[in-house]
């Protein structure tokens, strides 16, 4: 069984930064995709590059932003249970609690934006519960099993094919309505039919176990200490982007034809793995980096409510009930769009730091974590 080393755990402003990256990246690669707006009708104001913008950013972000949110997940969940630990208190029953309420902050998303993955990660949390019990050699099983993409490989050796006929009839319905629905028809289409289409969707694209793996991931390599500048991590960063980077270049000329469904869910963790490791590499070799990326850090320490905003403000643009921009504006001109919002929601996050210690949906969540608690 692990038990805590009561080793300190100060706040680690990379993983802010990283956190900040991701939810930027979120954002842009929503735009890119009209927030799940995919129209058969023609695009008033597209242009020629539209098609290159999309491939780029989907290489870059499409997958991986989420991905390192889970990791980052992770990470917080050990530093509150070892903190606790160090206390000598059980921090299980208070993060299931913390769980549900992330949960019904996912319903809330959801209600504007069908994509919503806090309710998925809010299921995923609680398995972190039973595995931070386990020493960390099994935890690293775990997370080898998981990163092999068990489900895909299955179904590769016996022949196996997973329908998923429904997931597309479902989103079949849902793009209808984000077109020509009010917004209170699509929020209770959004409610209906959200947290299934996107378990469906984790199925399809592989991030069922992926996602669980970047969890326990997160909370090992908080175990390790990873996320400090200490002992030979920052080598073990280098060493890690230069193998990711060697890897990722070799796939990229690499077709994988029928292995797709199994190898490219690992290519993009291998993507993942080289962007997270690329910037930590750099926020602790080089200080005009870290100078440049504190602005994220403010970003990364709001988000949850730049998740949340994301959403509301996004669907207003690009939904039917709103803007309609989704039909409206290519995939050029929608970027632009993300990056205003990003810019947007930085100024509010910068405006909101000046007088509070904490972001308004983070401080409404850590005051009902730790209710009816000394």
């Amino acid at each position: 069984m692990y038990k805590t080393r009561n080793l300190p755990n100060t706040r680690i402003d990379v993983a802010d930064a990283l956190r900040g990256i991701a939810v930027a990246g979120i954002i842009l690669y929503h735009s890119v995709e009209h927030f799940n707006i995919f129209t058969q009708e023609p695009i008033v104001y597209a242009l020629a590059c539209d098609k290159t913008v999309a491939d780029v950013l989907a290489w870059l972000l499409s997958g991986k932003m989420y991905g390192i949110f889970a990791m980052l997940f992770g990470l917080s969940f050990f530093i509150m249970n070892d903190n606790q630990q160090q206390k000598g208190k059980n921090f299980s029953g208070r993060f299931a609690w913390r769980m549900c309420l992330l949960f019904l902050f996912g319903v809330v998303n959801v209600t504007f934006y069908d994509g919503d993955i806090l309710m998925l990660y809010a299921c995923y949390g609680l398995l972190l519960i039973p595995i931070s019990y386990l020493p960390s050699k099994a935890v690293w099983c775990i997370i080898a099993l998981l990163a092999i993409q068990p489900v895909e490989l299955y179904c590769l050796l016996t022949g196996t094919t997973l329908d998923h006929s429904t997931m597309w009839e479902l989103y079949g319905h849902i793009n209808s309505m984000h077109e020509h629905g009010s917004f209170w028809e699509n929020a209770l289409t959004n409610l209906r039919y959200g947290f299934e289409v996107n378990l469906r969707f984790n199925i399809f694209s592989g991030r069922l176990t992926q996602l669980l793996c970047l969890f326990i991931l997160g909370m090992q390599l908080g175990r390790q200490r990873l996320f400090y500048n200490e002992g030979q991590n920052l080598r073990i960063w280098h060493t890690i982007l230069c193998v990711s980077a060697l890897v990722v270049v070799s796939l990229s000329f690499v077709d994988f034809g029928s292995l797709e469904s199994w190898l490219k869910p690992i290519y993009n963790l291998i993507i993942l793995l080289m962007i997270v490791s690329a910037v930590v590499s750099a926020w602790y070799a080089f200080k005009p980096v870290r100078s440049a990326l504190h602005h994220l850090c403010i970003f990364g320490r709001m988000s949850l409510t730049n998740y949340l905003l994301q959403s509301i403000i996004g669907c207003a643009i690009f939904c039917g009930y709103g803007l309609a921009c989704y039909h409206l504006l290519g995939i050029t001109y929608a970027v632009m769009i993300g990056l205003a919002m990003v810019i947007v929601q930085y100024t509010f996050c910068r405006y909101w730091f000046s007088s509070h210690s904490r972001g308004p949906l983070e401080g409404l969540w850590r005051k009902l974590t730790w209710i009816n608690s000394k």
